[in-house]
């Protein structure tokens, strides 16, 4: 390979199954964003940590330093110059071999996959391999891919075509991706779920609203956007491990990816306000009818009332109201989720192994 994405791009042009013609790519602008996205929306995983703008930005700070040493290797078919999958990859020694992984791995992009519709899917994925087979056979050893949702096609057709190729297969359980399906109607979510949780959701609502201390939240409009992602930093390092985990690259990490979001239109930013004080924040983004939890902050000043279960509740009501029909949690099985009614899915990892 021995390029890079500052570089022209080397057009490789192969047929695989007949009239698919695949194409390696050193540069995001060689597919349009719009091309990309229509296909995306008819994809067999449809997230927005799939969307053009969530995949530049992402390679651009490399997961927010996540990866230091990485190559791009984005793959695209067309048939009859109709673009057909998507395969944003890339090259990283993980694990002590060289490995092509999804973009996204592995730690701030919650679902990954292939970007191609189901009718189109096994083909797709066996002429990618083909490709990457006999495009660069000595530059990798393995796919090891994260995040996969456990109903993604991808996991049975990579282990059909690792079986025929006499490659090692495995899959495993990465992490669980609690949600909450909505039933249109806050009242009803609220009987839905353990008695006891509805209850003290509604009594801390309760004293949040009764309490004079001019509660209110609200959903961004973008209008100061600089000055609220500061509000939101501020908010995830009164957490021990979130103070951590924003380093000063994953800062410009996750400051790309909300105005990547909010340039899709699918931000979702709101924040609890306590006399004035912003006392939470919840990252979230609204995409496909549901809202993404993607990160969250609260002011220890004012645990007294509860602040994140408080917002929480107002966006689930937000959610009812406003016809989303599941709240998504993503990655992580802590248990307020579960509080909240929360039930499981999961993100998968695959490793196929060339032998």
């Amino acid at each position: 390979m021995g390029k890079n994405n500052a570089e022209v791009p080397i057009i490789i042009l192969v047929k695989f199954g007949g009239i698919m013609q695949y194409k390696l790519h050193h540069d995001f602008s060689d597919i349009d964003p719009l091309e990309w996205n229509t296909l995306l929306t008819e994809s067999v995983t449809d997230t927005p940590f799939l969307r053009h703008e969530f995949q530049c930005a992402w390679w651009t700070h490399r997961g927010g330093g996540e990866w230091k040493q990485a190559e791009l290797v984005l793959v695209s078919a067309r048939e009859q110059d109709q673009l057909v999958g998507i395969a944003p990859l890339f090259l990283s020694n993980y694990a002590d071999r060289p490995a092509l992984m999804l973009l996204g791995s592995v730690e701030i992009s919650d679902y990954l996959d292939l970007i191609v519709r189901a009718a189109d899917h096994p083909r797709f994925i066996s002429g990618l391999l083909d490709f990457l087979a006999s495009s660069h056979p000595a530059a990798w050893s393995a796919l090891d891919w994260y995040n996969l949702p456990d109903a993604s096609p991808t996991l049975a057709a990579l282990q059909a075509e690792s079986t025929k190729r006499g490659w090692v297969f495995s899959k495993d359980a990465y992490r669980p991706t609690p949600y909450i399906p909505l039933p249109g109607d806050f009242d009803m979510y609220l009987a839905g779920i353990d008695k006891k949780q509805r209850h003290e959701i509604r009594r801390k609502l309760r004293r949040a609203e009764e309490g004079g201390r001019g509660v209110r939240w609200f959903v961004s409009d973008g209008t100061d956007l600089e000055a609220e992602i500061e509000a939101l930093f501020k908010l995830m390092g009164e957490d021990q491990n979130k103070s951590g985990f924003l380093t000063p690259e994953m800062r410009a990490q996750m400051r790309a990816i909300i105005h990547a979001a909010r340039e899709g239109g699918w931000l979702w930013l709101a924040f609890l306000e306590v006399d004035g004080q912003k006392a939470a924040a919840a990252l979230n983004f609204d995409y496909n009818n549901k809202i993404w939890g993607y990160n969250a902050g609260v002011n220890r000043i004012f645990m007294d009332l509860s602040p994140g279960w408080v917002l929480l509740s107002y966006v689930l009501k937000w959610c009812c109201e406003h016809g989303r029909i599941e709240f998504d949690f993503m990655r992580g099985g802590e248990e307020y989720k579960y509080r909240f009614g929360a039930v499981d899915r999961q993100v998968m990892r695959a490793i196929v192994s060339v032998v």
